[in-house]
């Protein structure tokens, strides 16, 4: 039997107010905790996933590098280079840049409502994906793809498009 997975659950200011599960808390809107991983190379390409077609929301999308919550007890940094492994194959040094709220209904009946910690790192390795997880990838230029994000929006995830532009102030 697969263990259920649960999510931190968070107050505006990122105080811990209890668990739940994570499906759970995505059908109730629950605020949680939750980061975004952007990995650039040498060249500073930044490092897309298109996350898998049967994702619980948001498939077949183009997004940061990896994204995902941390467990009920365990350190921000540390579940960021666990998902960083468990979905791209590879680790790199991180750094937490900044975080953010946000709050988006999917048709699907699924609320995303996360306070989002944004961690930098630096890869130039060739990743490899966890097909369970990730679609494919691709290194694309900074201000390419913001012109792509314009022109398609969707075709990117919605929390990507809406940080983009504060990842874009921070580098």
């Amino acid at each position: 039997m697969v263990a259920k997975e649960l999510v931190v659950l968070v107050d505006e200011n990122d105080n811990e107010i209890g668990v739940e599960e994570k499906i759970n808390a995505h059908r109730k809107g629950l605020l949680h905790r939750a980061f975004s991983i952007f990995v650039f190379n040498s060249k500073n390409e930044l490092l897309l996933q298109k996350r898998a077609a049967d994702k619980y929301h948001s498939g077949g999308l183009w997004s940061n590098t990896c994204c995902s919550h941390p467990r009920p007890g365990e350190n921000l940094k540390d579940a960021a280079h666990r998902r960083l492994q468990e979905e791209m194959g590879f680790d790199c040094s991180l750094r937490e840049v900044f975080s953010f709220l946000y709050k988006k209904s999917f048709d699907n009946g699924l609320t995303e409502h996360e306070l989002d910690h944004v961690f930098f790192g630096k890869f130039d390795g060739i990743p490899k994906i966890n097909n369970q997880e990730v679609d494919d990838y691709k290194l694309i230029n900074f201000s390419d793809l913001r012109k792509d994000v314009k022109n398609n929006p969707s075709q990117y995830s919605f929390w990507f498009r809406l940080v983009l532009g504060k990842v874009a102030e921070k580098l």
